[in-house]
């Protein structure tokens, strides 16, 4: 189970890395709560410039809690230019179409494969913990699974 004690120092070794206490009023808060899934999220109120950074405390599915915090406080950089193309998005793409589905995953894929090879990179040049996290991977199928039930060509 996450603690403050444990996750405190890196929050706030990584905030000031990568330069957001002077641009962001963030707070941390763990979730002790069955019902929140994710490993981490944000919620973001950006006229004011404030954040909280909500880390599950109580089952977290990747086990380096330094890559979920490089990670997440990466999406608050790149807030701004994550704004804009959703922007751009809705205002050219009727929303509930399938252009416009497709646009957004694709966008929204892009964003999180961006933010997570990011985290990569400063996580081993910077990284107390070095270990990536293999989690999600364990809730995926396996190579075989996806082939399970298709014709042979």
């Amino acid at each position: 189970m996450l603690t403050y004690d444990s996750v405190l120092p890196l929050f706030e070794k990584w905030m000031g890395i990568l330069r957001l206490q002077n641009a962001w009023d963030v707070k941390l808060e763990l979730i002790d709560d069955e019902t929140f899934w994710k490993t981490g999220d944000f919620k973001v109120d950006p006229d004011d410039r404030k954040a909280i950074l909500m880390l599950n405390a109580k089952n977290p599915k990747q086990e380096n809690v330094e890559e979920v915090i490089i990670h997440e406080l990466l999406h608050l950089k790149l807030y701004p230019l994550d704004q804009l193309t959703e922007g751009l998005i809705d205002g050219h793409y009727q929303p509930d179409t399938p252009e416009y589905n497709t646009i957004y995953t694709q966008f929204m894929t892009m964003l999180e494969q961006t933010v997570e090879e990011m985290t990569k990179c400063f996580l081993l040049y910077q990284g107390d913990d070095k270990s990536l996290s293999y989690g999600r991977c364990r809730t995926m199928k396996s190579f075989n699974d996806l082939y399970d039930g298709l014709k042979p060509l």
